[in-house]
């Protein structure tokens, strides 16, 4: 009997399903890196046809052409800030409902739950308009302030959620020997949590290297405009030259791939821990 054969059927399936799911996950991303490196006349063959050598100009237009180093520096300006601040805030914030008991806390854990809950959509008018006041619109603060108060909620629930994992007797024995709420959040909390804020810290990269509607909004001049605004004017004038247009899609997607696959392994053990607990 071959090796092959003494694999059980259940588990062989489920590879074929999964390797099934990859391929048509990962499927669209390799046509748009292949379109990205043809021709205008390599593109009429077919989506699959191969360019008789690659062209790597491309990339070079859309740079270029589209402003993307404005807007790439932008993006980078805005989402350090926004990470930083979202993952500080949340672990001081989620600290204080994970351990410690004052007024109003189930109340005010509910009022966090609810703004989780609120898109963007429905207050993005009343929004422009505080900023308009504030003297804040066409500025970077525009941009990064709401975007922070948006990923509190969800850094708060992450990390209390998170920290309520961790071993009891760890604690109590810090309190015991008379250790106080701050030396017990910086040197036992925060390096047992440093996996799930690796986790939160991935999650908020991308959602902030994402966002649209409030930069779109917000931000009317080209100079404070992040990437993927600035691919929606890209397209506008690029629409006839899909293999530039690709490019440029290209360049916006690859920081969160590339920032995904050095993370991955942290972005994991994030996710699976207190599983074990």
């Amino acid at each position: 009997m071959s090796r092959k054969s003494n694999i059980p059927a259940a588990p062989l399936f489920l590879r074929l399903v999964l390797w099934l799911l990859a391929f048509v996950t990962i499927t669209p991303f390799l046509l748009l890196l292949l379109t990205s490196i043809k021709s205008k006349a390599d593109v009429l063959q077919g989506a699959f046809a191969l360019p008789a050598y690659p062209h790597f100009e491309n990339y070079l237009d859309a740079w270029n052409a589209g402003h993307f180093n404005i807007y790439f520096w932008n993006s980078i300006i805005v989402v350090i800030p926004v990470v930083a601040a979202s993952v500080f805030l949340g672990l001081l914030t989620g600290f204080a409902f994970a351990y410690l008991s004052f007024p109003l806390r189930r109340s005010l854990f509910a009022i966090l739950t609810l703004g989780m809950m609120v898109p963007a959509e429905a207050f993005i008018i009343p929004l422009y308009y505080e900023m308009r006041y504030l003297g804040l619109i066409n500025t970077y603060a525009a941009v990064i302030v709401p975007q922070i108060a948006m990923s509190i909620p969800f850094s708060t629930i992450f990390l209390a959620s998170a920290m309520q994992q961790l071993p009891e007797e760890i604690l109590e024995a810090a309190v015991l020997d008379g250790a106080g709420r701050f030396y017990i959040l910086r040197k036992i909390v925060v390096p047992l949590m440093m996996p799930a804020m690796s986790t939160l810290a991935l999650f908020l990269f991308i959602w902030t290297w994402n966002e649209f509607l409030i930069p779109f909004i917000l931000v009317n001049d080209d100079a404070y405009r992040t990437l993927p605004l600035g691919m929606l004017f890209f397209q506008g004038r690029y629409t006839v030259n899909t293999p530039v247009l690709t490019a440029g899609a290209v360049i916006v997607i690859a920081p969160l791939i590339l920032t995904y696959l050095v993370f991955q392994r942290r972005f994991i053990a994030g996710l699976t821990a207190g599983a074990t607990k």
